[in-house]
């Protein structure tokens, strides 16, 4: 049986400064919520890029939300077979 399920990231960006917050959150559909962040950090010798910004701090926010993600699989692994999980990026 196939089976198609999606899901969606929000992801916001905040300018403050010379520095580029990103906030991303995933609602699974068990009705988990994960919140994630990331930072990006403009040198005052480089242009005005903002765009490079939220990528930088958009991909850091994606590898926290990618931990998260993975640490609640392992928690759910667990739970069931009663072993430590063992999972790696």
């Amino acid at each position: 049986m196939d089976t198609t399920v999606g899901w969606h990231v929000d992801m916001e960006f905040r300018e403050v400064d010379n520095k580029t917050e990103a906030a991303a959150l995933l609602r699974l559909q068990d009705g988990t919520e994960i919140r994630a962040h990331g930072r990006a950090n403009k040198h005052p010798d480089d242009p005005e890029q903002p765009r490079v910004g939220e990528e930088i701090a958009a991909a850091r926010a994606l590898n926290d939300l990618a931990r998260q993600l993975l640490a609640k699989a392992g928690v759910e692994i667990e739970e069931v077979t009663h072993l430590r999980a063992h999972l790696a990026m």
